[in-house]
């Protein structure tokens, strides 16, 4: 039997953070709940990121949803990425029952069934906030990414970019891309043009490019690309004390993993450019949390995964938590995990040799403890109860401590079709978003040069029968008659390109 007195004085000492916190829990020893020690998390450590791992059916999703209440009853608002679609409840009060009785008698916490300020977010065509981004704030660089070019490609696409900015041609969604990369590769159009002031570029590689966009936008990426775009603060509301929750519904991520590769990249590269350097304020200014994130590592790009490597290490300075909610920890790769503050483990099943080593290695990771055999009741802890070990407030780790963890005070369901059409009927930020603004942009621009010049192709030159030349062909064939007709000829072209949009180069 471990020393009650004693765990109580180290983990009480460990867990009273003197700022700001959220609550999880009562901790746990010799499998009874000790009320003295309150499971507590600085909200001053928040953004130094977290996961939620445990088998299926141990509770996580009951975890991740009293993390964001706590967070919004803080004034802290989040994004959760609700693959499975559970999550929506959160938005109307909870039911008292027995279960819950039970487990709030044995915290000595009390039950407040309450709703959570919420906004639906949608990059597909379910009901909710319309995300969209232009092709021009993506930029060559991210955009070459997500469509997986190599550098030769790469540096086409930039220079592509270029000719469209130095052309004031406006790239707002994929339908301007490709007819940008039309006009360019076409005789009539602007290839000529390209050549001669960016370089001879093989038809080849612009085919490779355009086909890599037709393969996003089969994943629905046309309907991410355009105006208006997302305005990141719009993450930041807030409903009277209470932080709103954002919830992306993104259920059919396993059949769509570029567009959802094209949106992580957007949102990350996006809130780490767009908000300031935060500095110690107390509390984060934002927290996302990626559900069921195996599927992501699973299944996202090389440079998904970069890019998440790179702004779990970077976008904490913003004061932006990321939390990975995954089944085991070895899902998340080793440079990420590594970066994790907190850490959530709900149970974990051996059924296997390779469950077994995970298990071992996810024991590994924990601070070394007196109180438990982490590696024995890893394997046996009840649903709702989990391990935690967290930073205090000097960013040092926490020990590690069995949590019976509270129970959500929002409802443990979804919400029905008849509740997200009031939802979203309600919202002021789905009447912002909801239309589609189409405004003229390449697409438009270049379409009206190629109807031009095919309504007026140039007509071959008819040889005439040889004449003698009268006085006013003598006189035009003079110096001072060549002069006039120059002169006639560059100002009749001047103003024809300039009726068709098109400027001539001297």
């Amino acid at each position: 039997m471990a020393d009650k007195a004693k765990f109580i004085q180290e983990l009480s000492t460990r867990y009273t953070p003197k700022g700001e916190f959220i609550t999880l829990g009562k901790g746990m020893l010799d499998g009874e709940v000790v009320t003295e020690v309150d499971v507590t998390i600085p909200l001053k450590t928040v953004n130094r990121h977290g996961l939620i791992a445990g088998a299926t059916g141990t509770g996580k999703t009951k975890t991740l949803q009293v993390f964001v209440e706590q967070l919004s009853k803080a004034g802290v608002p989040s994004l959760v990425l609700d693959i499975k679609g559970d999550f929506s409840g959160i938005a109307e009060p909870g039911v008292e029952n027995t279960i819950i009785q039970e487990r709030y008698s044995k915290t000595g916490f009390s039950f407040t069934p309450q709703r959570f300020p919420v906004e639906l977010m949608s990059i597909s065509a379910e009901k909710g906030v319309k995300l969209r981004s232009t092709v021009t704030e993506f930029g060559p660089v991210l955009l070459g990414k997500i469509l997986q070019l190599n550098e030769t490609q790469q540096s086409i696409l930039s220079i592509v970019f270029k000719y469209c900015d130095d052309k004031g041609l406006p790239l707002i969604d994929l339908d301007d891309l490709k007819k940008v990369l039309q006009y360019v590769t076409d005789a009539d159009g602007g290839k000529a043009e390209l050549a001669q002031n960016y370089g001879n570029i093989a038809p080849a590689s612009f085919g490779a490019i355009l086909r890599s966009i037709v393969a996003l936008e089969q994943q629905g990426a046309a309907q991410f690309f355009g105006e208006p775009s997302f305005d990141v603060y719009d993450l930041l509301a807030k409903e009277g004390e209470k932080g709103v929750v954002n919830i992306l519904r993104v259920g059919d991520i396993q059949n769509k993993p570029e567009l959802f590769s094209t949106f992580m990249l957007s949102l990350f590269a996006e809130i780490y450019m767009t908000f300031p350097e935060e500095g110690d304020s107390g509390k984060p200014k934002l927290v996302l949390f990626i559900d069921e994130a195996h599927l992501i590592f699973n299944e996202a790009s090389k440079a998904l995964l970069n890019q998440i490597e790179t702004m779990v290490k970077l976008i904490r300075s913003k004061g932006v938590g990321i939390y990975f909610i995954t089944q085991i920890p070895g899902d998340v790769p080793e440079n990420v995990l590594s970066q994790l503050g907190l850490k959530i483990q709900h149970a974990l099943r051996g059924f296997t040799a390779k469950d077994r080593k995970e298990i071992d290695k996810a024991v590994e990771n924990y601070p070394i403890t007196e109180y438990y055999n982490a590696g024995q009741l890893i394997q046996n802890l009840g649903i709702g109860e989990a391990f935690v070990t967290a930073l205090d407030e000097k960013g040092i780790p926490t020990p590690l401590v069995q949590t019976y963890l509270i129970s959500p005070e929002s409802r443990m369901d979804v919400l029905t079709p008849g509740e997200v059409l009031d939802l979203t009927n309600q919202s002021a930020l789905v009447a912002k978003y909801e239309t589609p603004v189409n405004k003229e942009s390449a697409y438009e621009i270049l379409s009206a040069r190629m109807d031009a010049a095919a309504a007026n192709p140039a007509q071959p030159a008819v040889k005439p029968a040889k004449q003698e030349p009268g006085m006013f062909e003598q006189v035009m064939k003079s110096s001072a008659g060549r002069t006039v007709t120059n002169i006639i000829v560059r100002e009749a072209t001047n103003a024809f390109l300039g009726m068709i949009g098109l400027k001539r180069r001297r």
